[in-house]
Formats: C-alpha cells, sequence, structure tokens
C-alpha cells in the first residue's frame, strides 16, 4: 500500500489561512507586517524561491519588497543594505536568498540581520536561543517539517528521529527541534558508515544531504514517516535526496519533491514575519 502523502502546499494554505485573521488584527492597530528579501546574483532558482516568497507574502495579506543585488557586490555593500533595513519600521522580517556568492562573506552578512527581524531563524542569537532551549525564531524548514508531523497526527513524543545531514539551516536545528519534543534522535550524513542501518531504526527520517536519491527503500522502515528535505535536479526534473517511487511503498507517510517541505518553509517565513510585528504591536517587553 502506497504512503500517505504529505501535502506542503495544503499545509502552506492552511497556514496562510490561520495568519489572515492575525494580519487584520494588526491592521486594526496601523500595522502592516513587511518582508524584505534581499537577492545577490542572478541564480535562477534562488529567482524563483524569491518569487514564491513574494507570492505567498500576497496571499497572507503582508507587505514584500525585494531588494536585489548585483553578482559582485562587496560584502560591506551587502551589509550596508542589510543595516538599513534593520532599522526600516516598515520592514518586520528580513531573510537573505542563499546561496551567496563565493566572495561573500556569509557568516558576517548572518550575523548583521537584527535578530528581532532574523524571520529565517539563522543568525547566531536565534540559533544559540534554540540550542539553550528557549527559542525566539526558529529556522524555517525544520519548523515546517514539525508543523507538518502536527498537521498528519505523527507522534513524535519516544519516537525513534534519524536526521540524516548536518547542516546549520536544516540537520543540526531539526535534531534539536526533534529533541525538544522527546523523540530520540540520531544525527547521520552522507559519510556516515552503513548509514542504512541507521535510517532502517527511524520512525521518523528527515533527508536533508543535497544527494539525490540517497535514501532508497530498503533503508526505509516499514511504516515509518519519511521527509525528503533535498530538492536536486537529475535528468532535467527535481528531485529529492530519497528515491520516491521506491520508499513510498515501504513508508507510512512520505513528502513529494517538489511540493512537499518547501511549500511549508516559505509559510514558516511569513508566519516568523507576521510575529515579528506583533512582537512590535505588543510593545518592547513581547
Amino acid at each position: 500500500m502506497a504512503a500517505v502523502l504529505l501535502d506542503g502546499a495544503a499545509a502552506a494554505r492552511e497556514v496562510y489561512a490561520g495568519l489572515k485573521e492575525r494580519v487584520a488584527g494588526l491592521a486594526r492597530a496601523n500595522l502592516r507586517p513587511g518582508l524584505a528579501a534581499v537577492l545577490v546574483g542572478d541564480n535562477p532558482a534562488s529567482k524563483i524561491y524569491i518569487r514564491n516568497k513574494v507570492r505567498a507574502c500576497a496571499e497572507a495579506g503582508i507587505h514584500s519588497e525585494v531588494h536585489a543585488l548585483a553578482a559582485g557586490v562587496s560584502t560591506s555593500e551587502l551589509v550596508g543594505t542589510l543595516a538599513r533595513l534593520n532599522h526600516d519600521p516598515e520592514v518586520h522580517g528580513i531573510l537573505v536568498q542563499l546561496p551567496l556568492p563565493a566572495h561573500l562573506d556569509e557568516t558576517l552578512v548572518a550575523r548583521t540581520v537584527a535578530a528581532q527581524k532574523d524571520v529565517d531563524g539563522l543568525t547566531w542569537e536565534n540559533l544559540g536561543a534554540l540550542m539553550a532551549g528557549h527559542p525566539g525564531f526558529e529556522p524555517c524548514t525544520p519548523r515546517g517539517v514539525i508543523t507538518m508531523l502536527d498537521r498528519a497526527g505523527i507522534p513524535v513524543e519516544g519516537q525513534q528521529a534519524v536526521v540524516v545531514g548536518r547542516s546549520t539551516i536544516v540537520g543540526k536545528p531539526m535534531a534539536l527541534m526533534l529533541t525538544a519534543r522527546s523523540a530520540t534522535v540520531t544525527v547521520c550524513h552522507s559519510r556516515t558508515a552503513d548509514l542504512g542501518s541507521h535510517t532502517r531504526r527511524a520512525d521518523i527520517l528527515v533527508a536533508a544531504t543535497g544527494h539525490a536519491g540517497l535514501i532508497t527503500a530498503d533503508m526505509v522502515k516499514p511504516g515509518a514517516a519519511v521527509i525528503d528535505v533535498g530538492i536536486n535536479r537529475s535528468a532535467g526534473r527535481i528531485v529529492g535526496d530519497v528515491d520516491f517511487a521506491g520508499a513510498n511503498d515501504v513508508a507510512g507517510w512520505i513528502t513529494p519533491v517538489p511540493g512537499g517541505v518547501g511549500p511549508m518553509t516559505i509559510a514558516m517565513v511569513i508566519s516568523n514575519t507576521v510575529r515579528a510585528a506583533e512582537r512590535i504591536a505588543a510593545g518592547p517587553k513581547a
């Protein structure tokens, strides 16, 4: 029997519907949430992601603006743009579209964004708060995964969870967030010896390595929830880190690529932007 498909697009629409009432409440206080996206260069995939985020802002009823910078922009110029956005009262959320060109200091850029506007959840302040168990803005992809698990009624507490991937954007915060929900978490990666021996124990398997088809059907525990975060191009198609056709016959739940985690990542960016505006509306102690 085929796995239950975890539809990220449908889940995202539910998020936007829930946000509209909160946005309307802010409007009554003469405050409209605003998201500023910073795009460096002409990466086609990045342009698509930014376009999707602008559309999501429109669906949720919040303001959006895109600051497109040339690929050759210096780190100091990019930092200057972010500093201006940090002080712009019309902007409540800032995201810097990744990846950045190799010549830019990505660490400095991430640290420049004000923590209270870091709706991607990737500043050291927000990552440190997550590590300490007092999260502010959580990284959006793992937050989206948790939301999808909750929406589908998939239990987390007491379950064996395996995260394949150790990035700061997904793997590490994903492990922390599952641990906070009382799962027993193992973190693996593309160089883990006998990877399948770990993944076959997983009640919840999150794949986030950027290696197309890394997770095959024989590496999946029957009935597991398989969450595919990977986005790869293969033979002209967008595919994930999981061999979907094979895993679909083994898993209990599975996300498609595209249409799974991606839409929920964007929805969490929008949700965090609304939260940032609500904090401003509530005053300095919020």
